[in-house]
């Protein structure tokens, strides 16, 4: 049986990030912005909306869902999917914690459906 290795990587301190707020980290040409809620919380998405491309990383975090500030698409931080009436969704990555250290998941670069 083939098991699969996962590439977790350590990206910071859960205090790096501001609640209801985000910070970037590079994979390569990828930019990931890495969220904490209010709840402290934490995501991980392609720092890119899927309708125009703008940095979800500068938009506003609520509800489980980051607003884009380019057009105020709502994002799903859980899913990367657009809410409501809108379509598309962002690339998600896996998040672990421990020991209050963000680790993610880089084994595969994922795509967007």
């Amino acid at each position: 049986m083939n098991a699969e290795i996962r590439k977790w990587v350590l990206v910071g301190s859960i205090d790096d990030i501001p609640r209801r707020g985000a910070r970037c980290v590079q994979n390569g040409e990828m930019t990931i912005a890495v969220f904490r809620s209010f709840d402290d919380r934490i995501f991980a998405l392609e720092d890119k909306c899927p309708h125009r491309k703008g940095a979800l990383s500068q938009g506003i975090v609520h509800d489980g869902c980051v607003t884009c500030p380019l057009h105020n698409w709502v994002i799903s931080l859980d899913s990367g999917k657009a809410q409501g009436a809108d379509e598309g969704q962002t690339a998600t990555f896996p998040v672990r914690i421990r020991s209050g250290l963000i680790y993610l998941d880089l084994t595969i670069v994922p795509t967007a459906s």
